[in-house]
């Protein structure tokens, strides 16, 4: 039962902190269910309440837990009084505990599983590793005390996210971006103290690319990319052709000259690409980690172009060193586009048959549909790191502006607790819900206003030396580059099935009433953002959060607050942002389907993936898939079997056990002799010597041995209709 105090949601509320809210009567009505009071009594504490408030302008938190505390006490209920002071201590002990940097740098020391672990990609046995572990448990500290308490408090509980503690706001550094490639090799930069000019061949220009991402990956906290980089890179390439045109002219017959030109370009090529894969995979940014990076390739189509696509995906599947070892990074986002090689009669169909060869053994790349990535976004680019996408912008002269952008961090809703809240009820559902949005937006401007108070000189690369687009001198403002929505700052949200599953059952996603609603929170939210951008001239933009820990944390946080919920709470995870259910078995068709409506809303960030069995003697299979969402989603990964044992041979899936993932041949789960490869969030990830936390990839794995048929009788359908049109084209021969 619910207590009646609706007549005073309209008197505001002050907090400890002196921030004013709106009266939430559903919060009261928690703490007296915690306390397990019979509906009497909670309507004694309500008469009480309206009694004491009724007539007054003004509430504060003080004194409704005074007047709840002695109200407890009058009616007989000492023990309950104590449970309740008891629940406000804890509260208070549980953010001092989290704002004292001496207790949390202990708790990494004493190897804590939730600090150590905190990142598939990050090895804590490693001694800049640890150095940053250490950085981060003492920001995170500091950075809480920081923020608005409201903010900082909500965090705390587990009503909202702040994402990436340990750096921000203790730092104001910028989350991801797209670097500036083509301003920064074009014109020069300095580094350190040498400045660096233009590059003269190939083979240069991706050893200052490396260099540019290790530094720029040190100056923030989140992904980097480079977009179109074959189209980026192939005029250094044509310095390497003339050069050995020259050289041909001397030593080579007439007719031979182009193409011993063109050979030893192919080499060059091969080896620059090769060069950046081994440079960004040994390379360990200022955060103890590999820099999280992203290349984007597909949409070029002169031959140089075609012969840096071919490289990047050759140099993939051979794999790295001896044991060709899957590569992590950099994450690879192929394009596809109708008319350059979605299609057998497209001119570059034969690299994207060489893409498919390679999502079979090594999961990348990722895969951009051109025309989807334009309606969603307004323009095409790679996203900033995994799936972070810049919108359709022009600077001042109309020129459309990608690269040199970046995002300024992300704040991320807890969706099921707002569900969990209402109880069912749908009205009290959307209150709570603006409440939390109120609360975001707050947590989102102090992260636009900390981001400014950096200086150029702070991190020059960015700001200085053209990784962020414009060259600032020392005395600008870098709101410059922010204003105007030029960057973007991102409310995330997690556990849109688990709302669903709470309003209408756990078997909701083919009725199309809690489809609608799902779709109407998420296009409200876009709503949101689109409010507060027009009112401050910030881009805000709506992100499906991938989240590694995030959906266990906010779980965990809900389990202690509501217990075990069927399909909610029990699980010990929420899912991401606006998937499918793990625990499901849909054809990738019906998961796509589900899907595909929520990326319109949440344009500044989303991504799509469909588990598979292993295909490497199947691409076809999943060339029907890839063909079809074509004209449904904008991005899409494949998940696959690409696990490998050293010890027996073994190549396929790795059992997910208590004690990590162990070969299912003989047994292996020594990381020297094995090599898994796992989709931890946005990105691929070796999570073999991090312990089994949660039963998701026990899920997908079982999602992948359940694949129904419909994919495979979709491709074999799907290659009947392609050979037909291949015949009919031999026949008619090529169309002008």
């Amino acid at each position: 039962m619910t207590i009646k105090l609706n007549e005073l949601v309209n008197i505001p509320v002050e907090k400890r902190s002196g921030v004013q809210t709106d009266f939430f009567t559903y919060k009261i009505d928690f703490v007296l269910d915690q306390l397990d009071l019979t509906d009497d009594q909670k309507n004694s504490i309500a008469e009480k309440l309206r009694y004491h408030f009724e007539g007054l302008d003004l509430i504060t938190t003080t004194q409704i837990h005074d007047l709840i505390f002695r109200a407890l006490k009058d009616n007989g209920l000492g023990e309950k009084a104590d449970l309740y002071e008891q629940y406000f201590e804890d509260d208070q002990a549980k953010f001092s505990r989290a704002t004292n940097v001496q207790a949390n740098i202990e708790r990494l020391f004493d190897r804590n599983e939730e600090v150590v672990h905190e990142n598939a990609n990050k090895d804590s046995n490693i001694f800049n590793t640890q150095r940053d572990l250490e950085a981060g448990v003492a920001s995170r500290a500091m950075g809480l005390k920081m923020l608005p308490e409201l903010v900082a408090k909500a965090h705390m509980r587990g009503d909202i996210h702040w994402h990436d503690l340990d750096y921000s706001p203790v730092t104001p550094e910028t989350n991801c971006c797209l670097i500036d490639f083509d301003e920064m090799l074009s014109n020069g930069f300095k580094i350190g103290n040498a400045w660096v000019a233009s590059p003269r061949s190939i083979q240069t220009a991706t050893a200052q690319m490396s260099q540019i991402i290790a530094n720029v990956a040190s100056l923030q906290y989140g992904g980097c990319s480079a977009n179109r980089i074959d189209q980026l890179l192939a005029p250094y390439a044509e310095i390497n052709y003339k050069k050995h045109l020259v050289d041909a002219d001397k030593w080579i017959a007439k007719d031979l000259r182009d193409e011993f030109a063109r050979e030893k370009t192919r080499k060059d090529i091969y080896d620059a690409m090769q060069a950046l894969e081994y440079e960004i995979n040994t390379l360990y940014s200022s955060q103890g980690q590999t820099p999280f990076t992203t290349i984007n390739f597909g949409l070029g189509t002169s031959w140089i172009e075609r012969e840096i696509q071919k490289s990047i995906l050759e140099i993939r599947i051979k794999g790295l060193g001896k044991e060709h070892r899957t590569a992590i990074f950099p994450k690879l986002t192929f394009t596809i586009k109708r008319g350059l090689n979605l299609n057998p009669s497209d001119p570059n169909y034969d690299i994207k048959e060489l893409a498919l060869e390679c999502s079979t053994k090594r999961m990348y790349p990722d895969l951009l549909m051109y025309d989807k990535i334009k309606e969603i976004t307004g323009s095409f680019k790679t996203p900033m790191g995994c799936r972070s996408f810049l919108q359709g912008w022009k600077d001042e002269n109309g020129k459309e502006v990608n690269s040199g952008r970046m995002n300024l961090g992300v704040v991320t809703v807890n969706l099921p607790r707002i569900a969990l809240e209402s109880k069912g009820n749908m009205d009290l559902f959307w209150q709570i819900f603006e409440e939390k949005m109120k609360l975001c937006h707050s947590a989102l401007e102090y992260r636009i206003e900390r981001t400014k108070q950096a200086k150029p000189e702070n991190a020059p690369l960015l700001y200085m030396y053209g990784a962020f687009g414009k060259r600032l001198k020392k005395t600008d403002s870098i709101d410059e580059l922010f204003k105007n929505e030029r960057a973007t700052v991102s409310l995330g949200y997690i556990g849109l099935y688990e709302v669903g599953t709470e309003f209408f059952g756990d078997k909701w996603e083919g009725n199309q009433e809690a489809h609608d609603f799902a779709e109407s929170i998420v296009k409200v939210m876009h709503e949101k953002c689109l409010q507060w951008s027009k009112e401050s001239g910030y881009h805000y933009s709506l992100y499906s959060t991938p989240a590694e820990s995030l959906t266990d944390t906010f779980c965990r946080d809900d389990l202690d607050k509501f217990g075990s919920i069927p399909n909610i709470t029990e699980k010990e995870y929420y899912t991401n942002s606006f998937h499918f259910d793990v625990r499901k078995h849909p054809s990738p068709f019906e998961k796509l389907t589900f899907e595909e409506v929520f990326p319109k809303y949440a344009s500044g960030g989303f991504i799509h993936y469909c588990e598979y069995p292993n295909l490497r003697q199947n691409p076809k299979a999943l060339e029907a898939v890839w063909d079809w969402a074509y004209d449904h989603v904008g991005y899409l990964g494949t998940n696959t079997s690409i696990d490998q044992c050293f010890k027996c041979g073994f190549k396929g899936e790795f059992s997910a056990t208590a004690r990590g993932f162990v070969c299912p041949q003989c047994g292996n789960h020594d990381p020297q002799f094995c090599d898994v490869v796992k989709r931890t969030c946005g990105y691929l990830g070796n999570p073999q010597q991090r312990p089994m936390i949660h039963g998701r990839h026990v899920e997908i794995a079982s999602r992948r041995k359940n694949m129904t048929s419909e994919m495979i009788q979709h491709a074999a359908k799907y290659e009947r209709a392609k050979q037909s049109d291949s015949q009919r084209m031999v026949k008619q021969g090529p169309q002008s």
